[in-house]
């Protein structure tokens, strides 16, 4: 690769890097992308940068920070310099989050129903009933085809060695496709030369998928459901995506006060022309908010009854309430062994190796090691409440310690992998930056994953945080069929 200002001490060493190997140069895959940003220079791309934030600006693309001073509505961080992933390894990665999906489905009907993994030893009791997403209210309870999490987003790292892990599974509301699909279309602004010479996979079908999929999740005989997008309105992190997909679905968009439970158990959408029956919900609420009936007497954001309409059959629920009892980052460590129990396959995608807290002995390793591993609680997400120990102080060090011992089950361990890297453009020059990857994944009667994903940037140096609540941002990703 030709030397330029644009790549002047970029080092592709410390980490794999997605588009520049550790000889410093382009990988085959990235070729036509890597000329193309040579021959643009750097003013050419800080105008095209200029011309993705307009854009960002324009579509009203946003995200919300919680903070201490309020509720801060930014717009999306986005860097024009998207991530590659060739097609050959995609239909790998592919199959193993179906795969997956499938396993934690058959393991979340387990949970509520026979619990035969536990009674077969292969998972402590009490693990799950001490889950605070363990719904006692949900047992019993066969949703249609077995499909308890409709729609699940995991997040995948690449290591050092360019293995492809499953770092976690996020079962309960799921956040971020909408951005994945803007994504692309400002990409289509700003490199819309580079895209007409790849064949890049499209990522616009999500919507026409996930109506599809809530279609066929909906209560038997009905042939033309009525679909809403429960959301808990304007003020939430992520209403532009919930906003986003009820539009591109043709679905309604609602708040729990637009709904209402009849004595027939069925809900109801109040109109302009009175009552109108509502077959399935996707919503965007967590568990404890959906039915002041059932969970939190004081959620305003919920609708009372909706429980007892989802138990007789009349409402169909995406994702069902009780999903998230897999949305835990202890269960996580059993995913390996549940493919192989309920599916009697190995698994297709290796999860980064985990310590258990809740074990004397994992925990002794834990916190004798605590200044090299990154620490986890089991529940928390957007990067809250971790310790990366490597990049930590003796008094956070000091504090996990304690929190560790205090609550040893909500706490998991792992090695601290270096994420792979991919340039980011920063100022007048490309750095590279740790980034991960969250396709989605899609189950009622057949199976759908996106065409690649939202790959999330840590835009601070060194920084391994990628959640946009945390200073990250996001990537187009490109996967590349080279098959055509």
């Amino acid at each position: 690769m030709a030397t330029s200002s644009l790549w002047t001490d970029y080092q592709a060493d410390k980490a794999y890097d997605e588009m520049i190997n550790t000889l410093g140069n382009v990988r085959p895959l990235c070729s036509t992308l890597g000329q193309q940003l040579q021959s643009l220079g750097v003013d050419a791309l800080k105008a095209r940068r200029s011309a993705a934030e307009a854009a960002i600006l324009e579509m009203g693309i946003t995200f919300t920070v919680y903070s201490e001073k309020g509720n801060i509505d930014r717009a999306w961080p986005f860097d024009i310099i998207p991530r590659l992933i060739e097609f050959q390894e995609w239909k790998g990665i592919e199959a193993g989050l179906k795969q997956r999906l499938k396993a934690l489905n058959c393991f979340i009907d387990d949970v509520y129903n026979e619990q035969a993994m536990i009674k077969d030893g292969l998972l402590p009791a009490d693990l799950i009933h001490s889950s605070s997403n363990f719904r006692p209210e949900c047992v019993g309870m066969h949703p249609k085809f077995g499909s308890w999490a409709n729609i699940c987003g995991s997040d995948l790292v690449r290591d050092g060695a360019g293995v492809m892990y499953v770092l976690e599974d996020n079962l309960r509301v799921p956040s971020g496709v909408s951005y994945m699909i803007e994504n692309r279309i400002v990409t289509k602004r700003v490199f819309p030369e580079v895209l007409q010479n790849l064949n890049v996979m499209p990522v616009d079908t999500y919507p026409a998928q996930l109506f599809e999929m809530l279609v066929s999740i909906a209560p038997h005989g009905n042939e033309h459901p009525q679909i809403a997008v429960l959301t808990p309105g304007i003020y939430n992190s992520a209403y532009f995506e919930h906003a986003f997909l009820a539009q591109r679905m043709g679905a309604e968009l609602v708040e729990g006060n637009d709904l209402v439970v009849k004595e027939d158990n069925c809900v109801y959408m109040r109109t302009i022309k009175g009552l109108e029956k509502v077959d399935v919900i996707y919503r965007r609420i967590d568990d404890l908010f959906l039915d002041p009936e059932v969970f939190n007497k004081e959620s305003a954001l919920g609708v009372k009854g909706l429980m007892r309409a989802w138990k007789a059959g009349n409402v169909a629920l995406a994702n069902a309430p009780g999903a998230g009892v897999a949305d835990d980052k202890v269960v996580y460590a059993f995913v390996p062994e549940m493919i192989r129990y309920y599916l009697n396959e190995e698994p297709l995608l290796p999860n980064v190796p985990t310590y258990l807290c809740s074990d004397p002995e994992q925990q002794a390793y834990v916190l004798e090691h605590l200044s090299e591993l990154v620490v986890k609680p089991a529940n928390e997400s957007g990067g809250y409440g971790m310790l990366v120990g490597p990049h930590s102080t003796p008094k956070e060090i000091k504090k996990f310690h304690k929190l560790i011992r205090s609550n040893p089950r909500n706490y998991i361990a792992q090695p601290t992998l270096a994420l792979s890297t991919c340039p980011t453009l920063c100022n007048d020059h490309l750095e590279p930056r740790h980034i991960d990857l969250r396709p989605f994944i899609l189950q009622g009667e057949h199976s759908f994953v996106t065409a690649g994903g939202l790959t999330r940037v840590a835009l601070r140096e060194g920084s391994l945080i990628v959640n946009s609540s945390q200073g990250g941002g996001s990537k187009d990703t490109w996967i590349i069929n080279t098959e055509q």
